[in-house]
């Protein structure tokens, strides 16, 4: 089922998640409907909180087409699309400067320095415990989903001047969604 996705001024986008205790079936239906629902708006991640959500569950799906040939072929291994559970980066390595967008964030891209390599621990959609080491596109997407999930926005990220460029759009959208920034 196709989710609403909460757009930049909603309180919830700014909320921490709940660490879940299982990944049980209400669970499962949910980062199935989060996938649904990120392919019908054509994107590559969502957070819960992006659908209104709390539970700590994020889903990733990246093309392997996104990345340079040396960072598909490091992610090779990595299955998409990622239904992660308790999602917690455990370390990173060197720094990118990239584009970045938001599914809540619509006609908003900027640049963001993060890491180039992430390594993160979570539960699978089975509940296994996993580990996964990640490098450019599929890694700041995982650093960009976490974010949600500990209710930090990309756009927290952006340099000051980066974030100057965008704040008549940003107060815009904020406003037309309750006004939250």
């Amino acid at each position: 089922m196709v989710l609403k996705v909460f757009k930049y001024g909603e309180q919830v986008l700014r909320e921490k998640a709940n660490d879940v205790a299982v990944v049980d079936e209400e669970l499962k239906k949910l980062a199935n409907d989060m996938l649904e629902t990120m392919n019908d708006a054509r994107g590559v991640g969502l957070a819960a909180q992006q659908v209104g959500r709390l539970e700590r569950v994020c889903v990733i799906d990246v093309p392997a087409k996104c990345d340079e040939e040396e960072d598909a072929l490091f992610n090779a291994p990595i299955e998409m699309p990622l239904k992660m559970f308790n999602p917690e980066i455990i370390a990173s390595e060197g720094t990118v400067c990239d584009k970045e967008g938001c599914l809540s964030f619509p006609n908003i891209g900027g640049s963001l320095v993060r890491a180039a390599q992430v390594t993160c621990q979570y539960l699978d959609y089975n509940g296994n415990p996993q580990i996964i080491t990640a490098r450019g596109y599929l890694a700041r997407a995982i650093q960009h989903e976490v974010d949600h999930l500990n209710g930090i926005l990309y756009i927290d990220r952006m340099s000051a001047i980066e974030r100057l460029k965008y704040t008549p759009k940003l107060k815009k959208l904020a406003k037309a969604n309750g006004g939250i920034r």
